[in-house]
């Protein structure tokens, strides 16, 4: 069994967290990993109220261990924060955005708090601001990102704000990945592709198999699809996705997209609703080579486990 601080602050079995992937990362999903001894967090994205409701409910039903939540903080809406709080989670998750005006309401609540930063002045601000565990994300992550890569940025951020411990998050999808980053002085990682690719991830099946299908020389980061859902998304923050027609034929007119929004975001969203995924976005990282199938949740997390093991135990054998 790996030992961490990770695995320490939430009594975890395994040094693993579920990237909290807007409508992806529902409750029973969560609730999966946790039961698995990972830890769990609810995707809240741009923050639907319902949704929010339902999920929450749901994962604190299905599973009697740690689970947390997460919300996009450039976007966060009062009332979706409110109700992520009210459902008592263990940890709470901010990523993309100053995490300062919620701080002190999720410590005081009781919740851990986890900051996802993408470059090193975000770790020292998350750290200056007593985050309990901070995810140093690489753009080798599917969705969004900053401009650093995982293995640099990782220990970089772990010398940083030590002693506040680091998980890395970016390009990692097996046991191999979670070893690597353990030496690199990570504590643990987070996935989310590889979380999407499972049985309990929300969305259609048929992106899911794209996954599967597809290899990281098949993605490419792009504000395309942000911009045609009329999403505001800070622009060092652009999204690593599969590449299909649309994004073949709008990356780098973006301003012209914003011109044609009306027709465009119509014939989007009708794509979208209707799983024409040459159209549609399927957020995906690097690391889809490694994804072979779809499994269940636990079957992911106890794998990934057990081959960091004997990763570890192979790597130790290497020093005379």
């Amino acid at each position: 069994m790996i030992r961490t601080a990770l695995t320490e602050m939430f009594g975890l079995d395994h040094p693993i967290v579920l990237g909290p992937m807007g409508g992806v990362s529902g409750g029973s999903l969560a609730a999966a990993v946790s039961n698995a001894g990972g830890l769990g967090l609810v995707g809240g994205g741009y923050g639907d109220p319902k949704w929010l409701r339902t999920e929450l409910a749901r994962v604190k039903d299905e599973t009697s261990r740690a689970w947390g939540v997460g919300l996009i903080t450039w976007s966060i809406k009062r009332d979706a924060f409110d109700i992520a709080l009210a459902a008592r989670p263990h940890a709470f998750i901010l990523s993309f955005g100053d995490p300062r005006p919620y701080a002190a309401d999720v410590k005081a609540a009781g919740c851990k708090l986890i900051c996802q930063v993408q470059d090193l002045a975000q770790a020292r601000t998350a750290h200056e601001i007593g985050a309990d565990l901070i995810v140093a994300q690489g753009n080798e992550a599917g969705g969004h990102s900053g401009a650093r890569g995982t293995m640099a940025l990782v220990p970089a951020a772990v010398d940083a704000v030590a002693p506040t411990p680091v998980i890395a998050a970016g390009g990692i999808a097996d046991g191999r990945g979670l070893a690597a980053a353990l030496m690199l002085g990570a504590h643990g990682v987070l996935l989310g592709t590889r979380f999407w690719a499972s049985r309990e991830g929300l969305g259609d099946e048929r992106a899911k198999q794209r996954l599967v299908a597809g290899s990281g020389d098949d993605t490419a980061r792009t504000r395309v699809f942000d911009v045609v859902r009329g999403l505001d998304w800070p622009s060092e923050f652009p999204g690593r996705a599969l590449r299909n027609r649309f994004m073949t034929q709008w990356h780098g007119r973006e301003d012209e997209l914003v011109k044609t929004a009306s027709t465009e975001g119509a014939a989007y969203t009708k794509a979208s609703a209707a799983g024409d995924y040459d159209t549609a976005v399927v957020w995906a990282g690097e690391a889809i080579d490694l994804i072979d199938s779809i499994e269940p949740a636990a079957t992911i997390v106890t794998r990934i486990s057990a081959e960091a093991e004997r990763e570890l135990k192979r790597a130790a054998g290497l020093a005379s």
